[in-house]
């Protein structure tokens, strides 16, 4: 859980499965600035804290002290982290802030033996913390960053309402989609080539890669709105009551979220294509969705 605070707990499931108790354990994030992202690596052996202190805390056990120590990514990051991702083979690190960069840096630890291999993202083995590769989105902040299920491609979301595609087999070219829509917040990979955004236009949307092209698909929020039925009289005589008209007419969108969705998340998977997602908004809302479900009902949408 990320807070506005300096001192972590990290709580652990202890003892047999009788007990169930959850135990907390110290968390030394070494920060003076609020924590503002947090995301565990896919072997869960780590985790990743990004806060406004301009750096990057790589957290790990350790468990003679029984507690979680910290080792710190700062050069070059020159403004507060928004979102972080790990890359499929846990040592590997893509980061996004305020400084309208998004970066690949290196997580391998000496202190848990890590082995990592050499990749298009790494041609070299390299220590901790080295930056690997930068790109420079130039015009707004990078809200949202995923490998894709191979850890081939890199995709990120900025202020800009932009959307930027990378592949490691060529790191110096970027697939840019900017729409004409409100600003996102998240970005996850449905697979290889299609990846779902969302942000201020509350609702998710689809985006496909066509050769060097990020092309737009289509907004995967049907409208299900009931017609007809009317309103009782006892109905009506509460809304004016309580909203000052007999209506929700400009008080609800058509939308399933009704405000901005804030973070998307692949809820399961299967042979490296995603089955169902999640969305959670400002509004309060957890909604999942289901992509063979949305596949049938959207006409021309292709998945």
């Amino acid at each position: 859980n990320a807070e506005y605070g300096k001192q972590w707990y990290q709580r652990r499931v202890r003892g047999n499965a009788e007990e169930n108790k959850w135990k907390p354990s110290l968390v030394l994030l070494r920060i003076d600035r609020a924590a503002t992202y947090i995301r565990w690596s896919p072997k869960e052996d780590r985790f990743a804290v990004g806060s406004g202190a301009r750096l990057l805390s790589i957290c790990y056990y350790d468990e003679e002290h029984d507690w979680w120590v910290s080792k710190h990514v700062k050069k070059p990051i020159r403004s507060t982290i928004l979102c972080c991702d790990w890359h499929p083979n846990n040592y590997l690190i893509a980061v996004g802030s305020c400084d309208f960069k998004c970066r690949v840096f290196s997580s391998a630890l000496k202190e848990l033996e890590d082995k990592p291999e050499t990749s298009g993202w790494m041609p070299k083995l390299s220590k901790f913390g080295t930056l690997l590769v930068e790109f420079d989105t130039s015009e707004g902040w990078v809200h949202g960053v995923k490998f894709s299920p191979s850890g081939d491609k890199l995709a990120w979301v900025s202020h800009d309402a932009s959307v930027n595609v990378v592949d490691m087999g060529n790191l110096t070219k970027v697939y840019r989609c900017l729409t004409t829509g409100l600003p996102l917040s998240s970005v996850i990979w449905l697979h290889e080539s299609s990846l779902v955004c969302g942000g201020h236009e509350n609702c998710p949307v689809l985006y496909n890669i066509v050769g060097e092209n990020v092309v737009y698909g289509a907004k995967l929020d049907v409208n299900t709105k009931k017609a007809g039925g009317g309103m009782s009289a006892m109905a009506r005589f509460r809304q004016l009551d309580d909203k000052g008209t007999d209506g929700d007419k400009g008080t609800k969108l058509t939308t399933t979220h009704q405000n901005a969705i804030s973070e998307l998340r692949v809820t399961k998977a299967e042979g490296g294509r995603a089955k169902q997602f999640s969305s959670s908004g400002v509004d309060g809302r957890l909604v999942v969705w289901e992509v063979d479900v949305l596949a049938a009902t959207i006409n021309e949408l292709n998945i």
